[in-house]
């Protein structure tokens, strides 16, 4: 008895010490989690790795990401919460992810429970993504249900910011919401195991919107949509192909008439035209590529990209033209797989005029696009915001956005600093505008020139609905310091909101720092078009030393008048004369440039420039090239912005040690003014030599790049700064920014470039925003 008395109270005591190391082992975790983590197949993950480590609990969407709780073995949750960060979905970006310990609940299972909508909404929303691998095998697989389907996707791609109407990101919020789902489709939707569990876009050829083809009458052409305008575009027809975020103007680019009649109707007479192919096999035959600019093209964005041209090549060379590029792009959506697979390649160019906004709505396009399109490939599925394709370049390295666009955005940019919610509406050329909320900066997708009412009206479409899904109000209105721009007149409709304008080359500066998260400050080396300076004058040839608050002008290019003003930017020959009136007064040099116009027409262009009739004095780097282009002999006149200067740099040939041209450095009030007579008489002594274009067009980007370099190295001894922002237009140059990177890092400055942000005008709005919230905060307002 005594002994059985003892075994009892040995018994009960171990299965007390084993219950107190269950209880100190047994915990519950909350875990709320903010990034890119809705609408990307999260949840599914999450509730499959909790199954993985036997734990308990849920998970649901709500206003600022993504919330969690779970219980089970200590080690089990500590496991859990690793592989969050490591093994989530590939469309997720976790900027944020915060536990805390929670009593023990107990339970068993672990569920997905419906998404909540609280008043502080941080989630952030995926871009559209182009279809993965997986859709893609199933795409082309006969036995599969969606075989051939041109609307397949999953919780790993397909469309996202442009059929969200609201957040959190579900199904009713979406475009998707006017295709009721069949049963198969509903079951994968909500089975976590699916690899299309909540897949908002999720769709079958039964459930799902459908293809139609229609003529200028929007009445149906018989027969299968999809091989129809296989057969059009074969006959080379022009045919309107709605996308993800817009509809492109498509033609065989091996087409000469095909591609001749494309340019006659949207009266595009060079300016290059992108391209699509079916894969990297066929890309390869008419392009060249290196490791990173593959992994560009095939990258869940899947921009285009600027590519080598293959010589020999089959392409129509109107694609192009006196270009050494190509502006590339993979098939990004189930659609365009199925379009590419019997072309080499064909034109897929966004269905705009004159840099306006793509063409996203049904009845806009079939109006707008009469005359233009053949045909007109569309479908059912509504867009509700529209987005072009994104542009990027390889330079020194690393990718450079050269647009902004579909696949980036509205992923956010990480501040320096948290500020107050600015709302910036960029400037007049390439125009985005940005939103702030805490430490992220947004920034719209490409809008276009703002020319026209109708550009106006797209800005605004996109403000709202970017102030709908990030569920922020600004404060404040940061925009442009030239009073007639058309956004600055669209800042002046918030009647309610203090405004402040911001000068746009410290916009310039600013946008790269904050892409960098640098506070400054720093020596800006911003060159650009045209941007209003504080004095009055046009800068875009600038030094700039300064912060995300402030900046002076430490240094400029040697201002000379714009003759014609506007009408110097479409007439290089007019900015080729100014440069030959400051350089050699009234005394010009019998050039073929000089010939070619009357003596009336010389006389009338001094009498406006010394007069400065209609000749405003400008600073600018790109006016620069534009009189050098012109002097070259490569284009007297052209037919989109930026054309000369493209074409200066697409002749550059010649060793890189090749002899420099001349310049001065004076100083005028402490600040220093590069002195460019004498480069643009030793250009000029060039051209009477007969020495070829390419050779000056190449002794003249060394010539400025040194001249950039000296200016640098004289700031930094007058400033005690090391740090250089390179921005501004001008800095999509290759040849220049990498031969400018490159000299500077050897006399060891530190030099930041954009990548993911545009050195254009596409990334002003950024700087603008932040600009304004250093000077709210200093204000302390």
């Amino acid at each position: 008895m005594l002994i059985s008395s003892l075994s009892a109270r040995t018994i009960h005591a171990t299965h007390e010490r084993k219950y107190v190391t269950f209880m100190a082992c047994h915990i519950r975790r909350s875990i709320e989690i903010e990034g890119i983590v809705q609408g990307v197949g999260f949840r599914p993950f999450v509730y499959q790795l909790a199954q993985k480590h036997r734990l308990s609990g849920w998970v649901l969407n709500d206003a600022r990401g993504v919330k969690i709780e779970v219980e089970g073995d200590a080690a089990a949750v500590d496991a859990f919460v690793q592989a969050l960060q490591t093994e989530h979905p590939p469309l997720a970006v976790i900027t944020s992810l915060q536990t805390r310990e929670q009593p023990a609940a107990g339970g068993s299972g672990f569920e997905i429970r419906q998404s909540v909508h609280g008043a502080d909404a941080r989630a952030q929303i995926a871009p559209d993504t182009h279809v993965c691998d997986d859709c893609l095998r199933e795409l082309f697989d006969p036995a599969d249900r969606r075989y051939r389907y041109p609307f397949i996707n999953c919780t790993n791609c397909g469309p996202r910011y442009t059929i969200i109407e609201g957040i959190p990101y579900d199904r009713p919020k979406t475009t998707m919401a006017d295709f009721p789902m069949c049963d198969a489709c509903r079951a994968e939707y909500e089975n976590p195991g699916s690899r299309r569990f909540h897949a908002q876009p999720n769709a079958c050829p039964d459930c799902g919107p459908q293809l139609r083809l229609t003529d200028a009458d929007r009445l149906d052409i018989a027969g299968d949509p999809l091989k129809e305008a296989v057969r059009l575009l074969s006959q080379g027809a022009v045919v309107a192909i709605k996308g993800l975020g817009g509809y492109h103007l498509a033609v065989d680019a091996t087409n000469d008439a095909a591609v001749a009649k494309l340019r006659r109707r949207k009266a595009r007479d060079e300016k290059p035209f992108a391209l699509m192919a079916f894969d990297l096999e066929r890309v390869r035959r008419f392009a060249r590529f290196d490791a990173i600019e593959e992994r560009l093209l095939t990258g869940p964005e899947h921009p285009i990209v600027l590519l080598r041209q293959r010589p020999g090549h089959s392409l129509s060379p109107l694609v192009a033209p006196d270009n050494r590029y190509f502006g590339v792009m993979l098939p990004y959506t189930p659609l365009h797989h199925l379009l590419l697979e019997s072309f080499d390649a064909l034109v897929m160019t966004s269905a705009n005029f004159s840099d306006e906004p793509i063409l996203y709505r049904d009845d806009e396009a079939a109006e707008r696009l009469r005359g233009v399109a053949d045909a007109w490939l569309t479908h059912n599925r509504r867009i509700h915001v529209r987005a072009d394709d994104s542009i990027a370049r390889v330079m020194a390295g690393q990718a450079l956005l050269i647009r902004r666009a579909r696949g980036y955005v509205p992923r956010g940019i990480l501040l320096p600093r948290p500020q107050t919610p600015v709302l910036a509406v960029g400037a007049e050329l390439k125009n985005t505008l940005c939103l702030t909320r805490d430490d992220r900066a947004y920034l719209s997708q490409h809008i276009g020139d703002l020319k026209n009412a109708g550009v106006l009206d797209s800005l605004d479409e996109i403000r709202r609905h970017l102030e709908r899904v990030l569920e922020v109000q600004p404060r404040l209105v940061a925009h442009d310091l030239h009073p007639d721009y058309l956004s600055t007149r669209f800042a002046e409709e918030f009647a309610e909101l203090p405004k402040l304008a911001v000068q746009h080359h410290h916009a310039h500066l600013a946008s790269c720092l904050a892409e960098h998260g640098h506070p400054g400050p720093a020596i800006g080396v911003i060159f650009d078009g045209i941007g209003l300076g504080e004095d009055g004058t046009i800068w875009g040839g600038e030094f700039l030393v300064g912060d995300l608050a402030s900046f002076r002008r430490a240094g400029h290019l040697r201002s000379v008048p714009m003759p014609g003003g506007d009408a110097a930017t479409r007439e290089p020959w007019r900015m080729a004369a100014s440069y030959l009136q400051h350089a050699y007064g009234d005394d010009w040099p019998r050039l073929p440039l000089v010939e070619r116009r009357s003596e009336d027409d010389i006389r009338l262009l001094r009498q406006m420039m010394a007069k400065g009739l209609n000749a405003p004095l400008t600073s600018s780097c790109g006016r620069l090239f534009d009189a050098v282009a012109a002097l070259a002999g490569l284009r007297e006149e052209v037919s989109y912005e930026g054309q000369a200067a493209l074409g200066l740099e697409m002749a550059i040939s010649g060793p890189k040690t090749d002899r420099l041209y001349g310049w001065d450095l004076a100083e005028q009030n402490g600040t220093l003014i590069i002195e460019t007579a004498p480069l643009i008489r030793d250009l000029v002594d060039d051209v009477l030599a007969g020495v070829d274009a390419g050779r000056i067009a190449c002794r003249f980007h060394l010539s400025l790049a040194r001249i950039v370099v000296a200016v640098c190295r004289e700031l930094r001894t007058r400033e005690g700064l090391n740090v250089v922002v390179l921005s501004g237009g001008v800095f999509q140059n290759r040849f220049l920014t990498e031969t400018i990177s490159s000299w500077l890092q050897a006399e060891s400055f530190e030099v930041l470039r954009h990548s993911l942000v545009p050195p254009n005008d596409g990334g002003l709005a950024l700087g603008q925003a932040v600009v304004a919230g250093a000077r709210y905060e200093e204000a302390g307002a």
